[in-house]
């Protein structure tokens, strides 16, 4: 989980789309839907207003989405090849956390996901 009250270092930086890869079990789904579509266009006009929470990959100069899966596939239907970013030390556990409480805030939660919010 991360930290509010000392939370760990981050890092921002505009990442490559090549470098980036989804978080390895990452169970909420991405639906490309009408409102996936109203996202892409927001995107196309307006960039990425939110930077992608990601973390680095071990052994590797690539790393995983935390947060901004539904951001990632709506910026890269919109042409973007590059995304705003924030880097966080995590380790797996503690990104697994911060997957599952950064999809807490969400309006449409399908009822298949609803059993891994409350684990």
């Amino acid at each position: 989980m991360i930290n509010t009250i000392n939370p760990p270092k981050k890092k921002a930086a505009n990442i490559q789309v090549d470098k980036l890869r989804t978080f390895e079990g990452h169970p909420f789904k991405i639906i490309d839907n009408e409102d996936m579509e109203i996202f892409v266009e927001s995107i196309r006009e307006q960039g990425i207003l939110c930077p992608l929470i990601v973390r680095s990959i071990e052994n590797t100069d690539e790393y995983e989405v935390v947060s901004g899966h539904r951001r990632l596939y709506a910026a890269i239907k919109s042409g973007l090849s590059e995304f705003p970013a924030l880097i966080y030390p995590l380790d797996r556990n503690e990104a697994m956390i911060a997957v599952v409480d950064s999809n807490l805030h969400r309006e449409q939660i399908l009822p298949s996901e609803k059993p891994l919010l409350t684990k």
